[in-house]
């Protein structure tokens, strides 16, 4: 797993946004793909072309906003084999919206390769690009029902809150998993639909994960980081989990 974006929406400190790219056996998919997802794959020497599936959280532009670069660059390259895009209701008209209104006529381009949208219900689950995704509800206004979202793949379960208020739904997400990749907005003042570093410290006993990575920090929160209680992530940070 190579966190190639960590940011918040507004690069604080200097991070890119949300793309985080796990390379099981088979082919890497991305979890969210945020504005700044070609720049940061590149800068980690990740090839944005064999990319199987991109798994969005919610349709806010710092999580989903690279997908017509990334569609439009595969364009470009060659690519002939699907593109596979997972996210909540209403991914696939909000995707054609993006691409009409950064490249006007790129929606309809007749291309050499698919891009199948997969749109998860906020309760539900499918398989994608040979990954098991599980959908909960997240507490997060983005025009469409945001989502917490369980993989299994290769092996290994991880969670992912996206941008989220505490809800039960992350515990129920986390529970068991190899890894849990959690959104640390700020450390403790109370900012809506995020969650902060306070309450992964209160709601810790009901986090089951065998690990927790945070991701997804203010300023404020990466002011503080050297005193988190779980690793905090960065740009380039590889993990093996």
């Amino acid at each position: 797993m190579t966190f190639a974006g960590s940011g918040d929406a507004f690069g604080s400190g200097g991070r890119l946004q949300a793309c985080i790219h796990l390379q099981p056996a088979s082919a890497p998919v991305l979890l969210d793909c945020g504005a700044t997802s070609l720049p940061a794959l590149r800068r980690c020497g990740l090839d944005p072309d064999r990319i199987a599936a991109v798994f969005v959280s919610h349709l806010h532009g710092d999580h989903f906003g690279g997908l017509p670069f990334l569609i439009l660059d595969a364009q470009f390259a060659g690519r002939t084999v699907p593109l596979a895009v997972a996210g909540p209701t209403g991914t696939g008209p909000r995707l054609t919206e993006a691409m009409e209104c950064l490249f006007p006529g790129s929606s309809r381009v007749r291309r050499r390769f698919t891009v199948e949208v997969t749109e998860l219900d906020s309760q539900g689950a499918a398989t994608v690009a040979g990954v098991r995704a599980q959908a909960f509800p997240a507490s997060h206004p983005s025009g469409a029902p945001a989502l917490i979202l369980r993989l299994t793949l290769g092996g290994r379960i991880i969670a992912y809150t996206g941008d989220t208020a505490w809800t039960p739904a992350i515990a129920a997400a986390a529970a068991g998993a190899d890894l849990l990749i959690a959104e640390a907005y700020y450390w403790d003042k109370a900012v809506p639909h995020h969650l902060r570093h306070a309450d992964l410290v209160v709601r810790g006993a009901e986090l089951t994960a065998r690990r927790t990575v945070l991701t997804h920090m203010s300023a404020d929160m990466l002011g503080h980081r050297d005193q988190a209680c779980h690793q905090t992530a960065h740009d380039g940070l590889v993990l093996r989990v």
